[in-house]
């Protein structure tokens, strides 16, 4: 399998991303870390997740099967945003949330680190600035290598880039959008703000 730079990074990733959404609701753990093995026999070593697939079990599935491989060789991606209880603030990308979150993804997927985080989508009711503050902070504790993002509008992933740039915030490397044949909608504002930022486009549900 050949691999590409994830936008401007340094970081290496296989050219397919094997996708959890499944692990722990039609796939149960042994047939996950099936796939897991196929996966990585066949050169692959991007694997994204979720904190709220599954409410939590596909991180665990995936932290299972990562003990016992090499950590360093592999690329372990997740994401934050969506509620795991129905606590008033176990939900949005607040600093409390997300530092809370990340540390419920360390324990489920038994690492010291993530190494790609994704905010899971626009947060309408968190200033922006305490978004990205936090994620910051994440990076320099050495929680989290690199920052992304999913399901954002072009105008919203611009500001959020910009805000980035002018705090020297660590910015956002990638996207992850809805973007197959069917839905390409993508294509309007999303893919040129990439292209002239230099992040990195990981699709979901590309088939």
């Amino acid at each position: 399998m050949d691999f590409r730079f994830l936008g401007k990074t340094g970081l290496r990733v296989s050219e397919l991303c094997l996708g959890a959404m499944t692990f722990g609701r039609e796939c149960d753990e042994a047939y996950s870390h099936r796939m897991l093995d196929r996966f990585v026999d066949a050169g692959g070593n991007f694997i994204d997740t979720a904190n709220v697939y599954s409410t939590g079990a596909s991180e665990t599935i995936l932290g299972t099967w990562l003990k016992q491989r090499a950590r360093d060789e592999l690329v372990i991606a997740t994401k934050v945003r969506f509620p795991m209880s129905d606590g008033p603030n176990d939900v949005g990308l607040s600093r409390k949330h997300i530092l809370s979150s990340v540390e419920s993804s360390l324990r489920r997927l038994q690492t010291d680190y993530i190494d790609l985080y994704q905010v899971h989508s626009w947060d309408h009711r968190t200033p922006l600035e305490e978004t990205l503050s936090t994620l910051d902070g994440l990076v320099k504790a050495g929680k989290v290598r690199y920052l992304g993002v999913s399901n954002y509008t072009g105008w919203q992933l611009q500001k959020a880039i910009d805000m980035s740039n002018a705090q020297g915030w660590e910015p956002f490397v990638s996207l992850q959008p809805l973007y197959n044949l069917l839905d390409r909608s993508t294509e309007w504002e999303l893919v040129p703000v990439c292209q002239n930022e230099g992040l990195g486009i990981i699709p979901w549900s590309p088939l």
